[in-house]
């Protein structure tokens, strides 16, 4: 017994200076940083440096005349308890009707958005368009980036990286801490990690979920704009929609690049004003924000497949794709969704947004859905649309 003892602390001991050896010949020194914190928070917003996202005249959202006035079934608060929710905020007719808070989490209490960052940055790809910065999304992107002016890069457009469907060497994986996901998040030079990307299947023909899309994405964007992505943020969004708090996006370095497949931090009703935003077809109390044409494309389906062959129904502009049975109706729904179980939700027929936080998500999937996402969905629609 004390021999196979040995041989594995042996064993360890090797592996762990092999490792180091590794990761210092080849310089990838963010893997300590991963190994440190071990796996993403919605409290990293504090772990990273970050670009200041303002906001000016802040508004808060009104409260409805019923609100918090149902309780939500027991097995719709288990569920928010057990994976761990800190903020739970419901908006009926463009009013607070619910919300409920855990840990200390408040109001104005800030949380990482995660991949909900990727709906956002589709948002501003539609304004750079409204403007003119962007002539179209079925523009190559060898318009804007030197890089991608040969082979199968020449045939990338900006619709593909938005749609998901660009084919790039990456790996999403979120438990690798050697792979271009984790470097993403813990790494400080993004501008090198998207040098290193290369288009390896066709674009345009097949979904295939990649962080690396809005990386490429940001830096079309400060391209065309000629401003940061936090800065362009501020202008065209949080100001015209009178968010009630500062927001911060998270960068790479100091003074370094947004990192744009996430990390945006702010609160739940403010993450709301987006879907609000969204639900009133790109218009905030009189002013479009984003035109209702782009607004329509994001939640279109994209024209293409899954990995599967199936068409890909689920998934349109940087956007997710649901649909809900309520009182013997289905409605559609549109949502935006990070790693660990960050929504905001958008259901149309009833004038509805929801925005759940928190530290875990299902890891049952019902389709491309996560099955957490029917629940939460379900409480609300069961306690206030009876």
């Amino acid at each position: 017994m004390k021999r196979w003892v040995k041989k594995s602390l042996t064993a360890i001991g090797v592996l762990v200076i092999l490792t180091n050896i590794y990761i210092v010949a080849t310089g990838q020194f963010y893997v300590y940083k991963a190994l440190y914190y071990n796996f993403e928070n919605i409290d990293d917003w504090e772990i990273f440096p970050s670009r200041k996202v303002a906001t000016e005249n802040p508004e808060e959202l009104p409260k409805h005349k019923y609100y918090n006035t149902q309780t939500l079934k027991s097995n719709y608060i288990k569920w928010l308890e057990d994976y761990h929710s800190v903020a739970f905020v419901a908006i009926k007719n463009d009013s607070v009707i619910h919300e409920k808070y855990w840990k200390e989490y408040g109001p104005a209490s800030v949380s990482g958005s995660f991949s909900m960052a990727k709906s956002i940055v589709s948002i501003l790809v539609g304004i750079a368009v409204d403007e003119g910065k962007i002539k179209s999304i079925d523009e190559p992107v060898s318009n804007y980036l030197e890089g991608y002016k040969e082979g199968n890069k020449a045939k990338l457009t900006i619709k593909n990286l938005l749609q998901m469907s660009a084919g790039f060497n990456w790996e999403e994986s979120y438990a690798n801490p050697f792979s271009y996901t984790t470097e993403s998040y813990y790494g400080d030079d993004l501008a090198a990690l998207a040098n290193k990307l290369a288009v390896v299947t066709e674009p345009g023909k097949t979904f295939n979920y990649q962080s690396c899309n809005q990386i490429v994405l940001q830096q079309i964007l400060e391209k065309a704009t000629g401003k940061k992505l936090s800065d362009y943020l501020s202008e065209k969004l949080w100001k015209p929609l009178h968010a009630n708090h500062d927001a911060s996006w998270s960068i790479d370095k100091e003074g370094g690049n947004e990192k744009a497949f996430c990390c945006i931090n702010s609160n739940a009703r403010d993450f709301a004003r987006i879907g609000m935003l969204f639900l009133h077809e790109g218009n905030w109390k009189g002013k479009q924000v984003v035109s209702k044409e782009w607004v329509t494309q994001s939640i279109t389906p994209a024209q293409i497949n899954d990995e599967y062959g199936n068409p890909c129904d689920f998934y349109g502009l940087s956007w997710w794709l649901a649909k809900i049975q309520h009182q013997g109706k289905e409605h559609q729904v549109y949502y935006m969704r990070g790693v660990l179980g960050q929504y905001t939700i958008v259901i149309p027929d009833y004038n509805l947004v929801i925005v759940r936080l928190g530290e875990m998500r299902s890891k049952t999937l019902i389709g491309e859905h996560r099955a957490d996402i029917y629940e939460y969905m379900k409480a609300i629609l069961e306690a206030y649309y009876k």
